[in-house]
C-alpha cells in the first residue's frame, strides 16, 4: 500500500510538471478554480477564485419602480417546475420599465451576483458604439489592425472592428466549453489573453458570414480598450453604469493580477435586475431616463441580422420573432437571458445554472441556428403573464 500511495503521488507530480511546462498549463488554474470545486464547467459564482476589476455603481442610484401589480400573479405549476428542474436563481418579468414579478431560487436574492458568460458581448458591443460616436474609433469600417498591429493571418490586415462585433472576423477559433484542452477553455484561465489572441490568426475572408466566436469578442475588447485608453471596467463604469443607475457595482473577471485583461467574451458578475437595465436602454433606442446615451441608428443597426443566412445575431445581440412580434436578447452560458420584446414593453431576466439542450426553430430563428427551447419558455411565461395585467 505504501508503495501504491508512492507511486501515485510521483505520478500526480510528473502530471503537475507536465503541466507547468506545457502549453497546457492553463489547466492548473482550471483545476484550481474550477474542477476541484466539483464543477465540469464555468459557474455562476466562480468570479469569486479570479481576479476582477469593480465596474463602480452609479452615484445616484436609480432603482426600478415596481409595478401596481408587483408579484401579484404566480407562476404557473409547469413554469415553476421548469424553474425548478433547470435551477434557475432568479427570473425577473419587467413591463413598461417596471418589475412586475421576481422571484429567487436556491440562496440567491436580489442582490446576489451571478456570472454574466456571454451576455457580456451585448454589453461590449455597446461600449464599441460608445467608442464610435466619440470619436476613437472611426466607424465600423475602421480595420483592427490599427489597434492590435502583432494581429496574425492571411487576412489580420482585412478584418473590421464591424466584423468583430457581428461575428464575421475569419478568426481560427474552436468554441468548445467542455474539452479543457480547447482554445475556448484556455481564455478562461490564461494569465495573458492579448498573447493567446493575437496567437488566433485570421485565416478566413472576414465580412462574409456569421459564426460564433468567444475569440472575437475579446479582440473586440481589446481594441476598445486600445482605443480609448482606458480598462473596459472604467469605460463601462463612466459611459454606462453610472448613467443607467446601476445600484451596485459589478466585478469584471481578469485573466490575472498582472495583466488585468478583462475577459471581454465573458464574466461580468452582478443581479438581475442590473443586468435588466441592458435591455432596457436598447428597448428605448439608446435613450435613459431622457439622455441619449447610444445613438439610436447605431441601437437599430445592432437590432438587425446583418447577413440574409443567419437573421439570428446582429451586432452583438441575437434575434427571433416569437408569437408575431421582434425579440432581442443577451444569452450566455447555462441559459443566461435578457430577453425583450419591445412591441410588449416586456422585459424578461433569467438567471441559473443549467439550460436546456433541446432546440426549437421558431419564427426568424428558423431560418438560422435554432434556439435552446428554454428561452422560448421563459418568454411566453412573461408574454402570458402580462396579458392580464392592468398598464402602468
Amino acid at each position: 500500500m505504501k508503495r501504491l500511495l508512492l507511486r501515485l503521488g510521483l505520478v500526480i507530480t510528473l502530471l503537475f510538471l507536465f503541466l507547468y511546462i506545457s502549453p497546457y498549463d492553463y489547466l492548473l488554474k482550471g483545476v484550481n478554480t474550477i474542477y476541484l470545486t466539483g464543477h465540469t464547467t464555468a459557474y455562476l459564482t466562480d468570479y469569486r477564485r479570479f481576479h476582477n476589476d469593480t465596474v463602480y455603481a452609479a452615484d445616484q442610484p436609480q432603482a426600478w419602480p415596481l409595478h401596481r401589480d408587483y408579484n401579484r400573479y404566480s407562476l404557473n405549476p409547469e413554469l415553476e417546475s421548469y424553474h425548478k428542474d433547470r435551477k434557475s436563481v432568479a427570473y425577473l418579468v419587467i413591463k413598461n420599465d417596471s418589475i412586475l414579478y421576481e422571484k429567487y431560487y436556491d440562496g440567491f436574492g436580489a442582490n446576489s451576483k451571478s456570472n454574466s458568460f456571454s451576455m457580456v458581448k451585448s454589453i461590449i458591443s455597446a461600449l464599441m458604439g460608445i467608442a464610435i460616436q466619440e470619436g476613437s474609433i472611426k466607424s465600423l469600417d475602421q480595420k483592427v489592425i490599427d489597434f492590435i498591429p502583432d494581429l496574425k493571418g492571411p487576412f489580420a490586415k482585412e478584418v473590421t472592428v464591424g466584423d468583430l462585433s457581428s461575428m464575421a472576423s475569419g478568426q481560427k477559433w474552436n468554441e468548445v466549453y467542455y474539452n479543457p484542452l480547447s482554445v475556448t477553455s484556455a481564455s478562461y484561465f490564461v494569465d495573458d489573453l492579448d498573447a493567446l489572441l493575437v496567437d488566433q490568426p485570421i485565416i478566413e475572408q472576414p465580412g462574409q458570414s456569421f459564426h460564433y466566436q468567444s475569440g472575437t469578442t475579446q479582440l473586440l475588447g481589446m481594441v476598445i480598450k486600445k482605443a480609448t485608453g482606458k480598462t473596459l471596467s472604467a469605460y463601462l463604469t463612466e459611459k454606462l453604469w453610472q448613467p443607467i443607475g446601476a445600484t451596485d457595482d459589478a466585478l469584471w473577471q481578469l485573466d490575472s493580477e498582472e495583466n488585468t485583461m478583462e475577459k471581454a467574451f465573458c464574466c461580468l458578475a452582478t443581479h438581475a435586475r442590473d443586468f435588466a437595465r441592458m435591455g432596457k436602454l436598447y428597448k428605448n433606442h439608446g435613450r435613459w431616463n431622457g439622455t441619449q446615451l447610444l445613438d439610436s441608428s447605431f441601437v437599430a443597426l445592432s437590432l438587425k441580422p446583418r447577413f440574409d443566412e443567419s437573421p439570428e445575431y446582429g451586432y452583438g445581440w441575437w434575434l427571433d420573432v416569437v408569437q408575431d412580434k421582434k425579440v432581442f436578447m443577451m444569452r450566455g452560458h447555462l441559459g443566461q437571458y435578457i430577453l425583450v420584446v419591445p412591441e410588449e414593453d416586456l422585459i424578461v431576466v433569467r438567471l441559473g445554472h443549467l439550460k436546456d439542450k433541446d432546440k426549437e426553430s421558431k419564427g426568424k430563428s428558423s431560418g438560422g441556428e435554432p434556439f435552446t427551447k428554454d428561452i422560448y419558455v421563459y418568454l411566453e411565461g412573461g408574454m402570458e403573464m402580462i396579458k392580464n395585467v392592468s398598464k402602468n
